[in-house]
């Protein structure tokens, strides 16, 4: 049997198992509810490694360690600073995100949160907060599909646009029907999938090239020849391109695939468990892919090859170290990477078409109608993410960039003075959304993203707008600050004050 008969039979039987389970996943969708949010049901561990499966995508496994073997560590500072935000997120948000989503008339997307936390009857902040998801979301599922392009273009020599269906076809068909469930699902088998790769590849690598002495030769060949100081965290950077890449870490406040996750637990004391395990995962996975970055420039050097898409250095590693059935379950674990983040991505864009932009019409709608747009939300972001990623002017990490800082600009701020901040108004929670939002596309579009990263300006100045804004506008209502109190009673898991 030739090695792409081996591969082919290994991706197929993983493509096989996502339908399977998006299918068991559409058997328990009744509702709205159910297929947006799960019902609330996710134990720590699942919604863990959903979050952390979601969140990575194809950078970690193509992004990331082709950021490496072409620039070196100075490019780890993405991972570092990603690391902390992760952490920070379920120690502070999550919690807290839990409750007062469950307090706030069960508020089951974002932008439904933001408008009854802060009791907007103007309508104008939910319908701001879902058309800033469409927008960016449909480049973040667009920079997927790049993903999935070219990971079958360097791994099968498909044609890129083939690439494209094959990826967005199966994972459109498993979130089509499973919804949330079928995502979060087939997120737990993707972590684990994505996990046991990032330790193989650079396990084997690292015996096969002989250890340390001979990778040191290897990359310090490599720099001899004009490439950059592989193992310095600063070689080549100025403070702000550190600041830039650390800085990644504030966009996990922001991003609604992954938040979601912490609405969707079974209670909110279960964020303690979920992040242990979460940030576990997210440290073995980012560490694997940083080595495999190093280990890619000693083995293609010491091969005398060269790699013309510094990206596809994992799907190299993959299928020259490994059997042809090994190898095509390693890059199972990248279609893994990409589907996950997309599936996420369009269920909460699907969520901000209908739960948001559709149903504040105010038409009665049966629960099977709901769901019924649901899907139809689902297949219209994915066709317009579809035609964006035709064109290939952008690198995956360019279109995540671009996606992860318009979501932690316009959303980071503002679910931050949501949790913590009681004097937060509905007029200052829409001028620092649109504030950051716009700071963030606006500043990504020009020459000023090769100084700073958008995210940073994007950030501060929409919490800034936000505080001013709320401080000149009239204070929240008592109702306001009695569910504000109850939500952080329930976040500290503590017993009801009898009154």
């Amino acid at each position: 049997m030739t090695p792409e008969a081996w591969k082919t039979i290994a991706i197929v039987a993983y493509l096989a198992l996502m339908l399977g389970i998006g299918y068991a996943a559409f058997r328990r969708t009744d509702d709205l509810d159910d297929y947006m949010l799960g019902g609330r049901r996710l134990s720590p561990g699942v919604a863990a490694l959903s979050a952390g499966a979601s969140d990575m995508s194809g950078w970690l496994l193509m992004g990331l360690p082709g950021a490496i073997y072409a620039s070196g560590l100075v490019e780890s500072w993405i991972a570092i600073g990603l690391t902390i935000g992760a952490w920070l997120n379920w120690k502070f948000v999550a919690p807290r995100l839990r409750a007062y989503t469950e307090t706030a008339k069960n508020s089951i997307t974002i932008p439904s949160f933001f408008e009854n936390r802060l009791h907007d009857t103007s309508r104008l902040l939910r319908v701001a907060s879902g058309a800033i998801i469409l927008v960016f979301f449909t480049f973040y599922v667009s920079s997927g599909l790049v993903a999935g392009g070219t990971f079958f273009e360097g791994s099968f020599g498909f044609d890129y646009l083939t690439g494209i269906w094959v990826v967005g076809g199966v994972t459109l068909a498993y979130t089509l029907f499973g919804g949330f469930l079928g995502a979060t699902w087939t997120d737990v088998a993707q972590g684990i999938l994505m996990l046991l790769a990032l330790v193989a590849v650079p396990v084997v690598a690292f015996f096969d090239l002989g250890g340390w002495g001979p990778i040191r030769e290897g990359l310090l060949a490599a720099e001899g020849s004009g490439a950059a100081n592989h193992l310095s965290f600063v070689a080549g950077a100025s403070a702000t391109t550190i600041i830039s890449a650390a800085a990644w870490g504030l966009g996990y406040f922001g991003q609604p695939h992954i938040i979601v996750r912490f609405m969707a637990m079974r209670s909110p004391q279960d964020a303690v468990a979920g992040r242990r395990i979460g940030i576990s995962w997210m440290i073995a996975t980012a560490v694997g892919a940083i080595v495999t970055g190093l280990l890619g420039v000693a083995y293609v050097n010491a091969q005398g090859e060269t790699l013309e898409n510094p990206e596809t250095v994992f799907l190299y590693l993959s299928q020259v170290l490994f059997h042809p059935l090994v190898a095509g379950l390693v890059l199972a674990a990248v279609l893994a990477a990409i589907m996950s983040t997309i599936s996420s991505q369009l269920i909460v864009s699907s969520s901000a078409l209908v739960e948001d932009l559709v149903k504040i019409s105010g038409r009665e709608m049966t629960a099977r109608t709901e769901v019924l747009l649901g899907r139809v939300g689902v297949l219209v972001v994915a066709v317009v993410a579809g035609i964006i990623a035709f064109d290939r002017t952008d690198t995956i990490l360019d279109l995540v960039g671009f996606a992860w800082a318009g979501f932690g600009a316009a959303f980071g701020p503002i679910v931050i003075l949501s949790l913590y901040w009681r004097r937060l108004t509905s007029w200052g929670a829409l001028a620092g959304m649109v504030t950051g939002a716009v700071v963030a596309f606006v500043w990504g579009r020009t020459a000023l993203a090769d100084t700073l990263y958008e995210l940073v300006p994007g950030f501060v100045l929409g919490a800034l707008v936000a505080i001013v804004v709320s401080l000149v506008t009239p204070a929240p209502s008592q109702a306001i600050r009695e569910e504000f109190a109850e939500a952080a009673r329930l976040a500290s898991g503590k017993a009801a004050v009898a009154p």
